[in-house]
C-alpha cells in the first residue's frame, strides 16, 4: 500500500471511528437507561425554603420578565427568597430589578451590586454567604421556567442521595438556527439517560438546584472553570451522590440572534474545562463504577472525538487530492449529508468543540463579551 492510499484507509478509519463511538454510546443509553425507573424515594410533601440566584450583567431588558417569571412558580412564597447579584452592569440592570420589587412588596428579593465586573462564579459565591434557603436555585436571566419548575426541582431533592437538579432545555428566541433544534433533541434524551444511570456531568444555568449544604461542604461554586454548574454536578456525583436532569422539567433557553457563533464557542470551552478538571479528580471517588464509565464517555467526546473528524477531513483531503476516488466520494457524501439538520448539528457541535480547545491556551473566557439575546 503507497502512502496515498494510506492516508486515504486512516481518513475512512478515523471517520468511522468518529461517528460509531457517539451512535453507540447513545444507543446503549436509549436501550440501558432510558426507560428504567428512577429508583428514588421522593417526598411531595418537601416544601424547604428555597433561594433564587440569579446573577446578571446587561440585563436590563430581561431582568423584569424572569423575576415576574419566577414571582408566578407555584412554590409557597412565604419560602421563596431572590437574590439578584448583578455585576456592574452599565444599563440599569439593578435599578430596573429594585425598581420591579418595590412592585412585589410579597416576595423577598434583594439585589446585589458588585463593584466591578468578576465572572458568574464569583456572583455566585457572594450569593451563597448572602442565602437564607436550604435549597439554593441558579438561574439565567435570559431563560423561562414553566409555573411548577420550582416544586418540580424541589420534589426531587427529597431524596437523601440527590443534591442537585437541572432542566432539560427548548431553545427559544425569535431566531432559533436550525442545528440548534436539532441538537438539543439528542442533547436532552443523552442528559436524561446519563441521570438514570446516576448522574448526568452536564448541568444547565437556566435551571441547576443544589442544597445549600452540599455547597457548603465543597466550599461553593468553582472560580477556576467557566461552566460552574456542570462542575458542581460531577463534584456531587465524584462524592456519591446524584446530579440528575429529570423529564417534566424543561426551561426555555433564549438563543441569540447575534453572535451564535461565539457564544456556542464560550460555552463549549466551558465544558472542555468542567471535563479537563473532572478527568484529574475522578480517581479515588466515590461515584460508582456506572458514573465513571459516564464521565468518561462524555470526556472522550468533547476532547477526543471532536479531533477525529478534523483529522479524517484532512487525510480525506489530501487522499482526494491525490487522485484516490474512495476518500473523494467519503467527502463528497459527508458534504451532501450537510443537508440533512441532525448531522449538520453534529458537524457544527465538533468545530465549536476545536475552536474551543484551541482558544483555551490563552484564554478561558471566565468573563465574556455579552451575544444579545431576543
Amino acid at each position: 500500500m503507497g502512502l496515498v492510499d494510506a492516508l486515504g484507509a486512516a481518513g475512512l478509519a478515523l471517520s468511522l471511528a468518529h461517528f460509531a463511538f457517539p451512535l453507540a454510546y447513545y444507543a446503549y443509553l436509549k436501550a440501558r437507561w432510558l426507560g428504567r425507573p428512577w429508583g428514588l424515594r421522593l417526598d411531595p410533601g418537601y416544601r424547604p425554603r428555597v433561594t433564587v440566584v440569579v446573577p446578571t450583567y446587561m440585563e436590563r431588558g430581561l431582568i423584569e420578565g424572569k423575576l415576574e417569571n419566577v414571582y408566578e412558580q407555584d412554590y409557597p412564597r412565604e419560602l421563596l427568597e431572590v437574590l439578584v447579584v448583578d455585576g456592574a452592569s452599565g444599563d440599569g440592570t439593578a435599578e430596573a430589578a429594585r425598581e420591579w420589587a418595590g412592585r412585589h412588596g410579597d416576595l423577598r428579593v434583594e439585589v446585589v451590586v458588585e463593584p466591578a465586573r468578576r465572572g458568574k462564579a464569583p456572583a455566585l459565591n457572594e450569593a451563597l454567604r448572602r442565602a437564607r434557603g436550604e435549597v439554593v436555585v441558579v438561574t439565567d436571566a435570559d431563560s423561562l421556567w414553566p409555573r411548577s419548575a420550582l416544586s418540580e426541582a424541589v420534589k426531587w431533592l427529597s431524596d437523601e442521595r440527590v443534591a442537585a437538579v437541572s432542566c432539560l432545555k427548548l431553545p427559544g428566541g425569535g431566531t432559533v438556527p436550525g442545528v440548534e433544534e436539532a441538537y438539543r433533541g439528542f442533547y436532552n434524551t443523552v442528559r436524561l439517560a446519563e441521570s438514570k444511570a446516576w448522574s448526568t456531568p452536564v448541568f444547565h444555568g437556566e435551571l441547576a438546584a443544589f442544597k445549600r449544604g452540599f455547597l457548603e461542604e465543597i466550599g461553593g461554586f468553582p472560580t477556576d472553570v467557566g461552566a460552574d454548574d456542570s462542575y458542581t454536578a460531577v463534584a456531587a456525583a465524584l462524592a456519591g451522590l446524584r446530579a440528575i436532569t429529570p423529564d417534566g422539567l424543561a426551561c426555555v433557553e433564549y438563543v441569540p440572534g447575534r453572535g451564535y457563533a461565539a457564544w456556542r464557542t464560550r460555552r463549549a470551552q466551558h465544558l472542555v474545562q468542567s471535563f479537563a478538571k473532572a478527568l484529574r479528580r475522578l480517581r479515588g471517588s466515590r461515584a460508582p463504577g456506572r458514573f465513571k464509565a459516564v464521565l468518561l464517555a462524555e470526556a472522550y467526546l468533547h476532547l477526543v472525538n471532536p479531533w477525529l473528524l478534523l483529522s479524517a477531513a484532512a487525510l480525506l483531503a489530501a487522499s482526494a487530492a491525490a487522485g484516490m476516488v474512495l476518500p473523494a466520494a467519503a467527502l463528497a457524501l459527508g458534504a451532501l449529508l450537510l443537508l440533512y439538520k441532525p448531522y449538520r448539528a453534529w458537524v457544527a457541535t465538533q468545530a465549536f468543540l476545536v475552536i474551543a480547545m484551541v482558544r483555551n491556551l490563552w484564554t478561558k473566557e471566565l468573563v465574556w463579551r455579552k451575544q444579545g439575546k431576543s
